[in-house]
């Protein structure tokens, strides 16, 4: 008996690529290729894309733009990395490629990775935000020293200081710098001399290192220390080029830890400075009216009047005399200006007088109902009683008749 034919499935190729994509996304959803990057390319979009190969195997891989801006690390070609991400399929072409989400140099990478986060992290929270850094004091008393009591941080800061102002108090508080255990006793000692108070300012730091020395400086307790800090922090790590988290939390960074001690006692400097130079002017000042006393005393010894009063005396009689007769004057004008004005005042005033009103023949009437003053006819009614006043006396009569 003759088989029949199995029926075979015929798919297209979009059909056939959407397939492998939905299986390699679900099977490669999040792994990790070690590589080295080549055909690096940085269009104008953004996206970074790049092959990542071995001895014998090359893979296809692009990293998108808000990733990219992210990773931490330049990309360049020759750099051998880890690339974590995903497996997919560019359907357009059918080519499968890794998306990269992160990227970390090989050997060293993770910890740069680990760090750029931390670093994310803590600057989300507002650690670094320059509006919360403060200035330093202008004239501390005492400095705090966060740093290793055998190194040469300290003997550096305590030779600048005593160099330039040796008055200051120092007070150190010994930790250990680098190693296991570094970072926490960094922290505690700040957090020390916040719980004291007596202290101005502090710096934190130590020499340079190479990257695992400087470590403990990275680490998020010191910078959370030295961020929550009330009184003002240098962080003094010496180092150029990279910055450590205690310099990004600190109030204010410096080079090295010489470079702290001249930032410490750079304000009080210029402040003895500026005394001296106002000291100074004082004193020419002072050389001045000196000089210039000196003279007016001088100029007065030799004046005849001091040799013979008298003469002052009778200077000031002649003045006297002189001024008597415009004294005289002036008080005559004045008495005669004002005996005008009274005269003035008093015809005004009789010419407002009713007495003298009534003196010229004229009279004024009142109704005797109610004392008001009669100034119409129409006040008046035929019959009503009203007083008339005159110059001399007053009399009483009845109305007869009433006209206007």
């Amino acid at each position: 008996m003759k088989a029949r034919p199995v029926r075979e499935d015929v798919l297209t190729v979009s059909e056939l690529t959407g397939r492998i994509k939905k299986l390699l996304e679900s099977r490669f959803f999040t792994v990790a290729v070690a590589g080295e990057i080549s055909n690096l390319r940085r269009p104008a979009s953004g996206h970074l894309y790049f092959t990542l190969k071995d001895a014998s195997s090359q893979l296809p891989a692009v990293c998108f733009r808000g990733e990219a801006s992210r990773l931490g690390m330049k990309p360049e070609d020759g750099q051998e990395v880890t690339a974590r991400g995903r497996i997919t399929v560019y359907r357009p072409r059918g080519n499968y490629q890794l998306v990269v989400s992160e990227m970390e140099l090989k050997g060293e990478g993770s910890l740069q990775l680990a760090l750029a986060r931390l670093k994310s992290r803590l600057a989300a929270e507002g650690l670094f935000d320059p509006a919360r850094k403060r200035k330093l004091p202008p004239l501390p008393s005492r400095v705090g020293v966060v740093t290793s009591p055998s190194g040469a941080a300290i003997r550096d800061i305590l030779r600048v200081i005593d160099r330039r102002f040796g008055a200051i108090g120092i007070i150190i508080n010994p930790v250990r710098v680098q190693g296991e255990g570094a970072a926490e006793e960094i922290a505690r000692a700040v957090e020390e001399f916040n719980r004291w108070e007596n202290v101005e300012v502090i710096i934190v730091g130590r020499g340079g290192g190479s990257a695992e020395d400087l470590q403990p400086f990275n680490e998020e307790p010191v910078a959370r220390a030295v961020a929550a800090s009330k009184i003002p922090v240098i962080s003094a790590v010496g180092h150029e080029t990279d910055w450590t988290l205690a310099d990004l939390a600190a109030d204010l960074r410096a080079a090295t830890p010489s470079a702290a001690a001249e930032l410490v006692i750079a304000e009080k400097r210029e402040l003895m400075l500026n005394l001296g130079r106002l000291t100074r002017r004082l004193d020419l000042a002072l050389d001045y009216l000196l000089g210039s006393f000196r003279g007016r005393v001088e100029r007065a010894l030799k004046s005849a009047t001091l040799h013979d009063p008298r003469r002052l005396l009778w200077q000031f009689r002649q003045q006297l005399d002189e001024l008597s007769p415009r004294l005289e004057r002036a008080v005559e004008n004045r008495l005669r200006f004002s005996g005008q004005r009274l005269e003035a005042l008093n015809r005004r005033l009789e010419s407002v007088n009713p007495e003298a009103v009534l003196a010229r023949g004229y009279s004024f009437t009142r109704r005797i109902r109610d004392g008001r003053i009669v100034t119409s006819a129409s006040m008046v009614e035929i019959g009503e009683e009203v007083r008339v006043r005159l110059r001399e006396g007053e009399f009483e009569s009845t109305v007869n008749r009433v006209e206007g």
